[in-house]
């Protein structure tokens, strides 16, 4: 197991973001339009812009919006967003399906959904197939490394880094006293339980910024296996891959010694069923556990040098005290819709998403962050691109 030392983790995290770079040229190359600058600062949006939606729809859309996507995203839109949209304007419905990022993607570059979530941005072989696409985040999410261990107190999180997670989904590392875990958590009472690493079998965006953590951190593994929302995982004894953030958790629940990543929408259901989850660390080495402030912190790193089609990597920010999974999570949407109503109906959503549903009333139900408001203002200009 080969450790990346600090300067160079910030050379693999920057060359991330030199990818999504190119990216950025790309779209702009295959883009009509161009997202208008804005200003760096930080800070949480508000729930003030429900005027927005409102003259987004001042035509009165009406109609029926598909999506399909993103497992992590799915208890937002089908439990909260869906329904309190569709009672500000009763002649349109949201129909959310659980498919997960990659299919999500690919349902709306082949225009068979009005809308795909994805926690991953688009990849550049994404534009090739479909350079109408765009990528809008519409709130900010997190990462957790979930654990079944019950001879741990429940006020107590087992303290994990980059390398140990590589060691632990290569095969290197099997028991939870393993001497690489020990050292990370002096005073902690490990048990010798063999560990069992879940994984996702579908297409994940859950995937992706796990692997893209783990790049970060360990030459190893970025050199083997590398990133994406499906990898050829290494076998390892034990291992148990499932479809579905849901499965995940509940195939964590029945399994002493798991862990798993999942997205932190699931992170209530996850504590409740007596599960832990894991302080990472981040790129100052400091063991941190998401939490709004963590969240915040990391992503303030990336307000100012968001672009404007805003494809960006999060993973293993500079903040000293932030969370290092964090991410948007995005809509894809095709700039070009079939005809001018269909259009209307999805600005309408999606004005309406990044405004009023970023309110806490919403959010907080799946531990998700509002977008900064220059990250919400470039998002708006991505959504006035959409047209017929």
């Amino acid at each position: 197991m080969a450790g990346i030392r600090r300067r160079d983790r910030l050379a693999v995290a920057a060359g991330l973001r030199t990818g999504v770079a190119a990216l950025v040229v790309l779209a702009a190359a295959a883009a009509c339009g161009t997202a208008a600058s804005t200003s760096g600062a930080s800070g949480a949006a508000t729930s003030t812009g429900t005027s927005d939606a409102v003259t987004a729809a001042s035509q009165e859309p009406a109609g029926t919006i598909s999506e399909t996507g993103s497992s992590l995203l799915y208890p937002l839109l089908a439990d909260y967003w869906a329904p309190a949209f569709h009672a500000q304007f009763p002649s349109m419905t949201l129909k959310p399906a659980y498919t997960g990022s990659q299919t999500g993607i690919a349902d709306a570059s082949a225009g068979l959904v009005d809308i795909g979530a994805s926690d991953a941005y688009l990849s550049s072989g994404d534009l090739v197939k479909n350079p109408t696409l765009l990528n809008i985040p519409l709130a900010i999410s997190a990462q957790t490394v979930i654990y079944n261990l019950p001879s741990l107190p429940a006020d107590k999180h087992v303290q994990l880094d980059g390398e140990v997670l590589a060691g632990i989904y290569n095969g290197t590392i099997t028991t939870w006293d393993d001497k690489a875990i020990e050292k990370l958590n002096a005073g902690l009472a490990l048990p010798p339980d063999p560990i069992v690493p879940v994984v996702r079998s579908d297409g994940s965006g859950d995937t992706f910024l796990f692997t893209s953590y783990l790049s970060t951190q360990d030459t190893t593994w970025n050199n083997a296996y590398g990133y994406g929302t499906t990898v050829k995982w290494p076998p390892v004894q034990r291992e148990m891959a499932v479809k579905g953030s849901s499965k995940v958790l509940t195939t964590c629940e029945n399994t002493v010694g798991c862990i798993a990543y999942n997205g932190i929408s699931y992170l209530q259901g996850a504590t409740s069923a007596g599960l832990g989850y894991a302080a990472l660390d981040n790129f100052a080495g400091q063991p941190t556990t998401p939490t709004p402030t963590t969240i915040a912190d990391a992503v303030a790193s990336f307000v100012s040098i968001t672009p404007p089609n805003e494809t960006i990597s999060m993973i293993d920010g500079p903040s000293t005290d932030g969370y290092p999974i964090v991410n948007f999570e995005y809509a894809i949407v095709s700039a070009r819709q079939p005809d001018t109503a269909k259009a209307s109906e999805i600005k309408a959503f999606l004005t309406w998403a990044i405004t009023t549903g970023n309110g806490a009333q919403f959010l907080g139900h799946v531990e998700f962050e509002p977008l900064p408001p220059a990250v919400a203002d470039l998002a708006k200009a991505q959504i006035a691109e959409i047209g017929s």
